[in-house]
């Protein structure tokens, strides 16, 4: 090979014949070549540094330097043999070397669709074997499974038969009870093939996993927490907080599917299990907006009043969430009469529109006391007159009467004090006249503008 290089480029390049091999050289680099010396390192920084190197001109291929020959640039295909083409270049073979060192130094399988395929076989059997076991012998089987389908994953990337190993894989290790990691690679698939056939059955998966993560945080609800170092089945800490991502990660990667609607309502509800009532919400609106035609959606208009109430934080904040829930409240009338004809739903409502009518009222109230206390009785009045035409059926009606009666012959605005420096002491600007009249009689339009006056 070097014979076809000028010696400018031997002396510059003098690993070339590491980077691009000849056919018949082994796939895999020996250990002596690697180990022996510092040249792998070399090697390595070269190869990596190469690989992008595709449209630069001077890695290009001048046609008076090489063969017109293509044999010449032939590499191993998956099967084992040769094949000539154009996307053969120099920087697709540096890419492919480049892949290789890559998977030989992070221990992952060499790309070969050939092996690949004897690996989906023998993971397959192993599977089939495991599903007649019991127990931990089961798992045990599952798992060394997940091995045999993780490297036919790893050997046959961007394939349809790389989408059924990670499948597999993932499968494997659900039955092994090994749900985090289960879950990790069903995540992996759907992010790496958004729209792979096994799309279904992986929403499935992971609706069960997060559902037992809460089931399982529920049942220690209040105890003490340690980090999960032997249950497979947990993650190390933040079991729900896990369940809640990976809910959301269902809508995110089907937001059409059948457990859309579901993910969503069980993202809600672990929330307000958990007392975060804002994330709630964003779920509750999300799923009232959405799926219009979901069987949570009457549930979630009632649990969508009840977290804006709980996010009102009182009088002296925005009232703006409690003219949402008021929203809620008659959305909800007009469209579920017959859920409401039920007397625990009815009576559901009414507490909650009795409830958003109060704090309305209080927050009347507590502007009304604030002027009152500024002596704007004017002000404080408007308000308790509100008050009493709005709210008439709450505590603070009452009040709002006592009050007015109090302050009925007051002053609306306070008199300010020292007003008598004014009379003494009056504006130092001079007034403008309101009417003159020019030295020969006629009158002078009252205005200062220059523009009149010319």
């Amino acid at each position: 090979m070097q014979r076809l290089l000028p010696k400018s480029i031997r002396q510059w390049i003098p690993t070339y014949e590491m980077l691009v091999p000849h056919p018949t050289m082994p796939r895999v680099l020996g250990t002596s070549r690697v180990f022996g010396t510092s040249r792998w390192i070399a090697t390595a920084i070269a190869v990596c540094t190469l690989g992008g190197a595709t449209g630069c001109q001077s890695f290009s291929r001048p046609p008076s330097l090489f063969p017109s020959d293509s044999s010449l640039y032939d590499v191993p295909d998956e099967d084992g043999g040769h094949h000539a083409s154009e996307s053969n270049s120099f920087g697709d073979v540096a890419r492919k070397n480049t892949t290789r060192v890559v998977n030989f130094v992070t221990m992952r399988e060499q790309e070969n669709v050939t092996k690949a395929k004897d690996l989906y076989k023998q993971g397959d059997t192993v599977f089939r074997q495991a599903g007649t076991m019991n127990d931990e012998e089961a798992k045990t089987t599952f798992h060394k499974a997940a091995k045999l389908f993780r490297r036919a994953n790893e050997a046959s990337p961007g394939t349809a038969l790389q989408q059924d190993a990670m499948f597999m894989q993932a499968e494997s290790l659900f039955f092994a009870d090994r749900l985090k990691e289960a879950s990790e690679v069903y995540t992996e698939l759907q992010k790496t093939y958004p729209r792979n056939r096994h799309n279904d059955r992986i929403t499935a998966r992971l609706f069960s996993i997060s559902r037992y993560w809460i089931d399982t945080e529920k049942a220690t609800e209040g105890k003490w927490k340690f980090l999960n170092l032997t249950d497979h089945k947990r993650p190390i800490t933040d079991a729900d907080g896990h369940a809640i991502r990976v809910l959301d990660q269902i809508r995110y990667d089907d937001p059409t599917g059948k457990l859309a609607d579901d993910a969503t309502m069980a993202a809600a509800a672990e929330n307000i299990r958990q007392g975060k009532f804002e994330k709630a919400d964003e779920f509750l609106t999300d799923l009232r907006e959405t799926y219009t035609d979901s069987d949570h959606l009457f549930l979630a208009h009632l649990l969508g009043i009840r977290c804006k109430l709980e996010m009102y934080a009182g009088p002296q904040y925005s009232g703006l969430v409690l003219d949402e829930a008021d929203k809620i409240v008659k959305q909800t009338r007009t469209r579920f009469p017959d859920k409401l004809r039920e007397e625990k739903y009815s009576e559901i409502l009414a507490r909650a529109a009795s409830e958003i009518s109060f704090h309305r009222a209080e927050r009347l109230a507590t502007r009304a006391q604030f002027r009152e206390n500024k002596k704007e009785y004017g002000a404080a009045r408007y308000y308790y007159n509100e008050l009493l035409k709005s709210h008439q059926d709450t505590p603070h009606a009452e009040t709002a009467r006592t009050r007015l009666a109090a302050i009925e012959k007051l002053p609306d605005v306070p008199t300010p004090q020292l007003a008598w420096l004014t009379t003494v002491f009056p504006d130092s600007k001079a007034s403008t006249p309101l009417e003159t009249t020019f030295d020969n009689g006629e009158e002078r339009p009252e205005t200062d503008s220059p523009t009149m006056l010319r």
